[in-house]
């Protein structure tokens, strides 16, 4: 779980480990860590780096990747969720009238 906090001049997200995989794993080990080269924007990791509040351009990177892996897992559960409320038969009502159809 994580915080987000959206200021005028900067996000603070509250940074708790993330659970991550069948796995289980919370950050990458050294055994799992692989050197990778990336010509990537130094503007954007910098941007990166002050909203996630990290040390160095590689904890931004695991932070960054973190959150996308986490946003992947919520959005999966919440479809899943949303399936099992479809497929269960109750009849929804559309008292505003907005859904048209």
């Amino acid at each position: 779980m994580f915080t987000m906090y959206i200021n005028m001049e900067y996000v603070y997200i509250g940074w708790y480990p993330l659970w991550i995989g069948e796995r289980g794993t919370f950050m990458a080990t050294a055994r799992s860590r692989s050197h990778k080269h990336f010509q990537l924007d130094s503007m954007k990791i910098k941007r990166a780096q002050k909203a996630l509040r990290a040390k160095t351009e590689t904890e931004t990177i695991e932070r960054a990747l973190d959150l996308a892996i986490a946003e992947h897992e919520s959005n999966r559960l919440a479809l899943e969720a949303t399936e099992r409320f479809v497929k269960s038969g109750i009849d929804i009502k559309d008292v505003y009238g907005r859904l048209g159809g």
